[in-house]
């Protein structure tokens, strides 16, 4: 196992990990992901966490039908809490997990029944002692650069191993701020893997069956959160009316513009956004 010191993480993903682990509260899921509404919803009353969950278990379908045959051994970069790594290793793979988070490293754990090794350490400097078949990013490669990626996964893949990316990605290089401008552009993720000797086998553009999900999220902090968060600030304007004043200034002066924006999540990822399945193939 990698060194376990204090890993610095960026603002932007620090945001998001917080709204991974709000929502990992509300669904009680294995999974981190958005899931892959496999029929989509028609009516809002259609966007529930029970039909969230299934998405999700879909999603991982969704992945094991991109994994060749021949893979064996799986390098899980993001892992997660381990819920795709223990739907794998139920199918027989030999997977390992890789995150520089400790909560996650003891969800994982559990997750995986001990079945698994936990490598805490960010990508970039994972120092691997065997190599491996296929390296999978499950809606981790935004956390680390594109170049990263491809030199990182040609240097422990096999030969003529193989990359599984799933994630949003950037289609317009122009939004460069916002809660998912550390995206990667497509093209420039493209440009990286195909300079590291990766040809690109199979890709699917699964956007409007992970949008349900964000939309389910947004519903849901408008509904709950955002709700819980007036009652408290008038419970706290009752009590103690300075404190409530300090509180709003915070708030106006640093979260307001993450609410606003969290509340046009799903139109910020129709404008700038699409989600694709790809899966890269090192040249031999």
């Amino acid at each position: 196992m990698s060194n376990s010191k204090s890993i610095p993480i960026s603002k932007v993903t620090r945001y998001q990990n917080a709204a991974l682990n709000y929502y990992l509260g509300l669904t009680d899921s294995p999974y981190l992901h958005y899931g892959y509404w496999e029929t989509l919803p028609v009516p809002a009353d259609e966007l529930t966490l029970a039909r969230l969950r299934r998405a999700q278990q879909a999603y991982t379908d969704k992945l094991l039908d991109f994994i060749p045959k021949e893979i064996n051994t799986v390098l899980d970069v993001g892992c997660g809490i381990g819920g795709n790594a223990a739907y794998l290793l139920d199918r027989a793979f030999a997977v390992e997990g890789l995150a520089p988070d400790p909560f996650q490293r003891e969800r994982f754990l559990k997750c995986t029944g001990d079945r698994a090794v936990f490598h805490l350490t960010k990508f970039e400097d994972f120092k691997a002692t065997k190599s491996y078949d296929l390296i999978l990013f499950s809606e981790s490669s935004q956390y680390m650069s594109a170049v990263d990626i491809a030199n990182g996964a040609a240097k422990i893949l096999n030969p003529g191993g193989y990359v599984l990316l799933a994630d949003m990605m950037r289609t317009d290089a122009n939004y460069q701020e916002g809660m998912f401008s550390n995206c990667h552009v497509v093209s420039e993720l493209h440009a990286a893997l195909n300079q590291a000797g990766f040809s690109l086998v199979k890709t699917e553009d699964i956007s409007a069956h992970i949008l349900p999900t964000i939309d389910l999220y947004v519903d849901t902090f408008r509904r709950y959160g955002l709700n819980t968060m007036i009652y408290v600030a008038d419970l706290i304007a009752i009590a103690v009316p300075p404190v409530h004043k300090f509180l709003r200034w915070i708030f106006r002066r640093w979260f307001k513009k993450l609410v606003v924006e969290g509340l046009e999540a799903s139109q910020l990822f129709e404008r700038h956004l699409c989600y694709q399945i790809q899966l890269w193939q090192a040249n031999q």
